[in-house]
């Protein structure tokens, strides 16, 4: 079978993607500097899953990693922010030189179709650009905004522990939540599909949400009532920074949580909407997953949300 090397194997997503990438009968290289990345996760296949280290900010490590590679999935480090057209370039011309069929980018953030977006969004194009002059063949996915990151240690202690749902949207802003398992069936229904070689698309999950909606689904889930309580960006930016415990340094805090409170404050406010998808596009590009991608209350019943659960607090 066809060997998916999957980078940030260890996060949140990249998780996602070996597991579906093994479901689906893939072989899968890990890349990550942990030895045993997937230590604590109960996942079919997993023992089979070569892992190997490499450094993004070290090119020489690239080829050892990536080498023998059918596929490349790859996913932007959250505390790279500003670099991700170097870095996805870098990756792209390393997969061309070892004759990989193709790399899958998944951005975890909005593309925009005209220019003057700001933050993340201009760097995914950017890096789009970057990726196509690579020499490598590429798909990129924009996935805007995750179901599991109700999950992570920013999120989950305020619906558990004091039944509130704290997130930055203000009431009205209206969001396409996609789970991690679903940017992964996106990313492997795109590697057989010529018209994806060069081609990039926005991807959100099948219902758009505000606070309330995403609230009334988690009351029902857990029995009582969780009430939207929204935070300011600049409250979810210390939550997130803080959220990382050693995985980011002291010196890099202040720094990510005002580059993620900049971040909210746009996307509340942007003409653009970057949380909410066309799905209808989307579902003529991949017919075959209308009417499979996960909603919301399917989704929350599906999760553990004990403190037992093992999650990275982001990536």
């Amino acid at each position: 079978m066809a060997l998916i090397t999957v980078i940030g194997s260890s996060g949140r997503q990249g998780l996602a993607q070996v597991k579906k990438a093994l479901e689906a009968g893939y072989d899968v290289r890990a890349i990550s500097r942990q030895a045993d990345p997937f230590a604590g996760y109960d996942i079919p296949g997993i023992d089979d899953v070569e892992v190997r280290p490499m450094d993004l900010y070290d090119t020489g490590t690239y080829k050892h990693a990536l080498e023998g590679s059918d596929y490349v999935f790859y996913t932007h480090p959250l505390q790279a922010r500003a670099d991700r057209a170097t870095l996805v370039g870098d990756v792209g011309k390393a997969a061309a030189e070892l004759d990989v069929k193709r790399v899958v980018w998944n951005t975890s953030s909005w593309i925009p179709d005209k220019p003057g977006d700001a933050f993340t969004y201009a760097g995914n194009t950017a890096g789009i650009n970057a990726l196509w002059r690579s020499g490598a063949p590429g798909t990129v996915f924009g996935s805007v905004l995750f179901m599991d990151n109700l999950l992570t240690n920013w999120a989950r202690p305020f619906i558990v522990n004091e039944n509130r749902y704290v997130y930055p949207h203000n009431p009205q802003l209206e969001a396409n939540w996609i789970s991690l398992d679903d940017v992964a069936r996106f990313m492997l229904a795109s590697l057989e599909r010529p018209d994806m070689e060069g081609a990039w698309i926005n991807i959100g999950g099948p219902k758009r949400m505000v606070g309330k909606e995403v609230a009334a689904i988690l009351t029902d889930h857990f029995g009582h009532e969780i009430k939207y309580d929204p935070c300011t960006p600049r409250e979810f930016g210390n939550l997130l920074a803080n959220a990382g415990g050693d995985g980011v340094p002291e010196e890099q805090r202040k720094e990510l949580a005002d580059g993620i409170a900049a971040f909210y404050e746009y996307n509340n406010s942007a003409p653009t909407k970057p949380f909410a998808v066309e799905m209808d596009h989307v579902y003529e590009r991949f017919p075959e997953l209308e009417g499979n991608l996960e909603t919301m209350d399917e989704w929350v019943p599906k999760q553990d949300w004990s403190e037992s659960n093992h999650r990275p607090a982001f990536g």
